[in-house]
Protein backbone atom coordinates (compact mmCIF):
# COMPACT_ATOMS: atom_id res chain seq x y z
CA UNK A 1 0.00 0.00 0.00
CA UNK A 2 1.61 3.15 -1.35
CA UNK A 3 1.63 6.59 -0.15
CA UNK A 4 1.26 5.52 3.85
CA UNK A 5 3.54 8.88 4.27
CA UNK A 6 1.82 11.56 2.21
CA UNK A 7 1.39 14.84 3.92
CA UNK A 8 3.60 14.12 6.04
CA UNK A 9 7.34 15.86 6.94
CA UNK A 10 10.09 13.55 8.14
CA UNK A 11 13.79 14.49 9.48
CA UNK A 12 16.02 12.08 9.19
CA UNK A 13 19.66 12.62 10.83
CA UNK A 14 22.55 11.00 9.09
CA UNK A 15 20.43 10.44 6.11
CA UNK A 16 22.78 10.79 3.67
CA UNK A 17 24.70 6.92 3.54
CA UNK A 18 23.48 3.50 4.89
CA UNK A 19 20.75 3.23 7.36
CA UNK A 20 19.64 6.81 6.51
CA UNK A 21 19.45 7.17 3.58
CA UNK A 22 17.21 4.07 2.64
CA UNK A 23 14.94 5.09 4.96
CA UNK A 24 15.06 8.90 3.17
CA UNK A 25 14.64 6.85 0.08
CA UNK A 26 11.88 4.62 1.62
CA UNK A 27 9.72 7.47 2.76
CA UNK A 28 10.22 9.61 0.26
CA UNK A 29 8.43 7.19 -1.93
CA UNK A 30 5.46 6.44 0.28
CA UNK A 31 4.47 10.26 0.00
CA UNK A 32 6.57 11.85 2.84
CA UNK A 33 8.71 15.55 2.24
CA UNK A 34 12.38 14.84 4.16
CA UNK A 35 14.67 17.44 5.73
CA UNK A 36 18.09 15.50 4.73
CA UNK A 37 20.46 16.44 7.74
CA UNK A 38 23.96 15.25 7.73
CA UNK A 39 27.59 16.27 8.30
CA UNK A 40 28.11 14.78 4.58
CA UNK A 41 27.37 17.77 2.45
CA UNK A 42 28.24 16.61 -1.01
CA UNK A 43 26.38 13.12 -0.36
CA UNK A 44 23.18 14.43 1.34
CA UNK A 45 22.78 17.81 -1.06
CA UNK A 46 23.07 15.13 -3.97
CA UNK A 47 20.20 12.74 -2.12
CA UNK A 48 18.34 15.77 -2.04
CA UNK A 49 18.35 16.41 -5.57
CA UNK A 50 17.47 12.85 -6.57
CA UNK A 51 14.44 12.69 -4.30
CA UNK A 52 12.61 16.06 -5.14
CA UNK A 53 11.02 16.04 -2.02
CA UNK A 54 13.69 17.20 0.18
CA UNK A 55 16.03 19.66 1.57
CA UNK A 56 19.45 19.04 2.73
CA UNK A 57 20.48 20.92 6.54
CA UNK A 58 23.89 20.62 7.20
CA UNK A 59 23.80 19.17 10.33
CA UNK A 60 26.21 18.27 13.61
CA UNK A 61 24.24 16.32 16.01
CA UNK A 62 26.89 16.91 18.36
CA UNK A 63 25.62 20.32 18.24
CA UNK A 64 22.32 21.09 20.14
CA UNK A 65 21.91 24.25 18.26
CA UNK A 66 22.28 22.20 14.29
CA UNK A 67 19.39 20.06 15.82
CA UNK A 68 17.67 22.95 16.64
CA UNK A 69 17.68 24.75 13.36
CA UNK A 70 17.20 21.24 11.48
CA UNK A 71 13.92 21.19 13.46
CA UNK A 72 13.55 24.39 13.13
CA UNK A 73 13.66 24.72 9.20
CA UNK A 74 11.81 21.90 8.63
CA UNK A 75 8.98 24.02 10.14
CA UNK A 76 9.82 26.80 8.14
CA UNK A 77 10.26 25.11 4.90
CA UNK A 78 7.11 22.51 5.53
CA UNK A 79 5.54 24.28 7.87
CA UNK A 80 5.70 21.33 10.34
CA UNK A 81 7.29 18.06 11.68
CA UNK A 82 5.31 14.62 11.65
CA UNK A 83 8.07 12.17 11.82
CA UNK A 84 12.01 12.72 13.60
CA UNK A 85 14.24 9.39 12.71
CA UNK A 86 17.47 9.98 15.51
CA UNK A 87 20.04 8.05 13.14
CA UNK A 88 22.87 9.61 12.90
CA UNK A 89 25.52 7.40 14.20
CA UNK A 90 29.38 5.91 14.32
CA UNK A 91 30.89 2.90 15.45
CA UNK A 92 33.26 5.32 17.86
CA UNK A 93 36.00 4.55 20.19
CA UNK A 94 37.04 0.94 20.28
CA UNK A 95 39.32 -0.98 22.62
CA UNK A 96 39.40 -2.53 25.68
CA UNK A 97 37.90 -1.07 28.88
CA UNK A 98 41.11 -0.24 30.58
CA UNK A 99 42.51 1.08 27.38
CA UNK A 100 39.08 3.85 26.29
CA UNK A 101 40.19 7.47 27.13
CA UNK A 102 37.84 9.88 28.51
CA UNK A 103 38.40 12.50 25.22
CA UNK A 104 36.68 9.10 22.85
CA UNK A 105 34.30 7.74 25.56
CA UNK A 106 32.63 11.30 25.55
CA UNK A 107 32.87 11.59 21.53
CA UNK A 108 31.07 8.58 21.06
CA UNK A 109 27.99 9.47 23.48
CA UNK A 110 27.90 12.61 22.02
CA UNK A 111 27.27 11.35 18.27
CA UNK A 112 24.99 8.48 19.76
CA UNK A 113 23.13 9.53 22.51
CA UNK A 114 23.64 13.10 23.01
CA UNK A 115 22.21 13.66 19.27
CA UNK A 116 19.54 11.61 20.02
CA UNK A 117 18.37 13.80 23.46
CA UNK A 118 18.67 16.76 21.37
CA UNK A 119 16.44 15.21 18.49
CA UNK A 120 13.89 13.99 20.81
CA UNK A 121 14.13 17.37 22.86
CA UNK A 122 13.70 19.53 19.53
CA UNK A 123 10.99 17.26 17.79
CA UNK A 124 8.77 17.28 20.70
CA UNK A 125 8.81 21.20 21.27
CA UNK A 126 7.23 21.47 17.67
CA UNK A 127 5.06 18.48 17.84
CA UNK A 128 3.56 19.18 21.61
CA UNK A 129 1.54 22.10 20.37
CA UNK A 130 0.19 19.82 17.14
CA UNK A 131 -0.61 17.40 19.70
CA UNK A 132 0.42 14.34 17.64
CA UNK A 133 3.71 13.55 16.34
CA UNK A 134 6.20 10.42 16.05
CA UNK A 135 9.87 10.05 17.35
CA UNK A 136 11.99 7.22 16.17
CA UNK A 137 15.78 6.35 16.93
CA UNK A 138 18.30 4.05 15.81
CA UNK A 139 19.12 1.37 19.36
CA UNK A 140 21.18 -1.79 18.15
CA UNK A 141 21.18 -5.31 18.78
CA UNK A 142 24.13 -4.32 21.38
CA UNK A 143 21.42 -2.12 22.93
CA UNK A 144 19.37 -5.27 23.51
CA UNK A 145 22.25 -7.53 24.65
CA UNK A 146 25.91 -7.34 25.88
CA UNK A 147 28.57 -8.38 23.72
CA UNK A 148 27.79 -7.68 20.94
CA UNK A 149 29.29 -4.08 19.93
CA UNK A 150 32.55 -1.46 21.15
CA UNK A 151 31.68 -0.75 25.07
CA UNK A 152 31.08 2.95 24.44
CA UNK A 153 28.85 1.86 21.96
CA UNK A 154 27.30 -0.24 23.53
CA UNK A 155 26.38 1.65 26.33
CA UNK A 156 25.20 4.55 24.52
CA UNK A 157 22.44 2.18 22.52
CA UNK A 158 21.39 1.01 25.95
CA UNK A 159 20.98 4.46 26.82
CA UNK A 160 18.86 4.91 23.72
CA UNK A 161 16.58 2.28 24.67
CA UNK A 162 15.78 3.80 27.97
CA UNK A 163 15.45 7.23 26.89
CA UNK A 164 13.44 5.81 24.14
CA UNK A 165 10.79 4.16 26.83
CA UNK A 166 11.03 6.98 29.80
CA UNK A 167 10.26 10.19 27.00
CA UNK A 168 7.54 7.67 25.44
CA UNK A 169 5.73 7.63 28.35
CA UNK A 170 5.96 11.52 29.07
CA UNK A 171 4.84 12.24 25.77
CA UNK A 172 1.92 9.44 25.37
CA UNK A 173 -0.82 11.98 26.98
CA UNK A 174 0.14 14.35 24.47
CA UNK A 175 0.03 11.99 21.00
CA UNK A 176 3.65 11.63 20.34
CA UNK A 177 4.51 7.92 20.33
CA UNK A 178 8.17 7.16 20.79
CA UNK A 179 10.00 3.99 19.05
CA UNK A 180 13.38 2.84 18.73
CA UNK A 181 14.63 0.23 15.69
CA UNK A 182 17.33 -2.50 17.17
CA UNK A 183 18.99 -3.35 13.99
CA UNK A 184 21.21 -6.49 14.11
CA UNK A 185 24.55 -6.27 12.04
CA UNK A 186 24.01 -4.06 9.07
CA UNK A 187 25.75 -4.47 5.81
CA UNK A 188 26.62 -0.95 5.16
CA UNK A 189 29.49 1.21 4.03
CA UNK A 190 30.73 2.51 7.86
CA UNK A 191 31.06 -1.05 8.57
CA UNK A 192 32.64 -2.50 5.91
CA UNK A 193 35.18 0.12 6.28
CA UNK A 194 35.56 -0.20 9.46
CA UNK A 195 36.27 -4.23 9.39
CA UNK A 196 38.47 -2.85 6.23
CA UNK A 197 36.72 -5.84 3.68
CA UNK A 198 34.70 -5.22 0.74
CA UNK A 199 30.79 -4.65 1.51
CA UNK A 200 30.17 -7.78 -0.13
CA UNK A 201 32.22 -9.45 2.38
CA UNK A 202 30.33 -7.66 4.95
CA UNK A 203 27.12 -8.56 4.19
CA UNK A 204 28.11 -12.59 4.25
CA UNK A 205 29.18 -11.73 7.85
CA UNK A 206 26.06 -10.23 8.46
CA UNK A 207 24.65 -13.04 6.99
CA UNK A 208 26.77 -15.56 9.06
CA UNK A 209 25.77 -14.07 12.18
CA UNK A 210 21.72 -14.25 11.61
CA UNK A 211 20.19 -17.63 13.10
CA UNK A 212 17.82 -17.66 9.43
CA UNK A 213 21.21 -16.85 7.55
CA UNK A 214 20.12 -13.83 5.93
CA UNK A 215 21.84 -10.63 5.52
CA UNK A 216 20.15 -7.97 6.98
CA UNK A 217 20.24 -4.86 4.74
CA UNK A 218 19.56 -0.89 5.20
CA UNK A 219 16.25 -1.72 3.45
CA UNK A 220 14.72 -4.31 6.35
CA UNK A 221 15.33 -1.23 8.78
CA UNK A 222 14.27 1.38 6.60
CA UNK A 223 10.53 -0.71 6.56
CA UNK A 224 10.53 -0.96 10.45
CA UNK A 225 10.92 2.49 10.49
CA UNK A 226 8.04 2.90 7.78
CA UNK A 227 5.64 0.79 10.00
CA UNK A 228 6.80 2.63 13.06
CA UNK A 229 6.07 6.19 11.83
CA UNK A 230 2.70 5.25 9.71
CA UNK A 231 -0.63 4.60 11.03
CA UNK A 232 -0.30 1.32 10.92
CA UNK A 233 1.31 1.47 14.19
CA UNK A 234 -0.89 4.27 16.10
CA UNK A 235 -0.95 2.16 18.99
CA UNK A 236 2.31 1.10 18.74
CA UNK A 237 4.99 3.34 21.80
CA UNK A 238 7.59 3.04 24.09
CA UNK A 239 8.77 -0.17 21.62
CA UNK A 240 12.00 -1.08 20.53
CA UNK A 241 11.38 -3.04 17.28
CA UNK A 242 14.16 -5.87 16.87
CA UNK A 243 15.03 -6.68 13.48
CA UNK A 244 18.26 -9.09 13.95
CA UNK A 245 17.01 -12.09 11.94
CA UNK A 246 16.33 -14.12 15.39
CA UNK A 247 20.35 -13.44 17.11
CA UNK A 248 18.93 -11.91 20.40
CA UNK A 249 15.75 -13.84 20.36
CA UNK A 250 16.80 -17.52 20.97
CA UNK A 251 20.02 -19.42 21.16
CA UNK A 252 21.11 -21.05 18.35
CA UNK A 253 20.04 -24.47 18.79
CA UNK A 254 22.00 -28.17 18.86
CA UNK A 255 20.75 -30.22 15.98
CA UNK A 256 21.16 -32.70 18.64
CA UNK A 257 18.61 -31.10 21.10
CA UNK A 258 15.36 -31.60 18.75
CA UNK A 259 16.37 -34.78 16.96
CA UNK A 260 14.85 -36.38 13.45
CA UNK A 261 11.92 -37.79 15.40
CA UNK A 262 9.27 -37.51 17.14
CA UNK A 263 7.72 -38.90 20.31
CA UNK A 264 5.82 -39.24 23.28
CA UNK A 265 6.82 -38.87 26.79
CA UNK A 266 5.45 -40.43 29.68
CA UNK A 267 5.34 -38.27 32.44
CA UNK A 268 4.92 -41.06 34.75
CA UNK A 269 8.13 -42.97 33.46
CA UNK A 270 10.07 -39.27 34.97
CA UNK A 271 12.22 -39.94 37.71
Amino acid sequence: MAGRLDGRVALITGAASGIGEATARLFASEGARLLIADRQRDQGEALARELGSAIFVLTDVTREEDVSAAVDRAVSEFGQLDCMVNNAGIVGVTGKIGAIGAEGWSATLAVLLDGTFFGMKHASRVMAPRGSGVILSTSSVAGIVGGLGQHAYTAAKHAVVGLTRSVAAELASCGIRVNAVAPGGVATPMIANMRGVELEVARKGTAEMSPMGNPIEAQDIAAAFLFLASDDARNVTGHILVVDGGLTGFARPRPSLFGDDSRHVDPAAQT
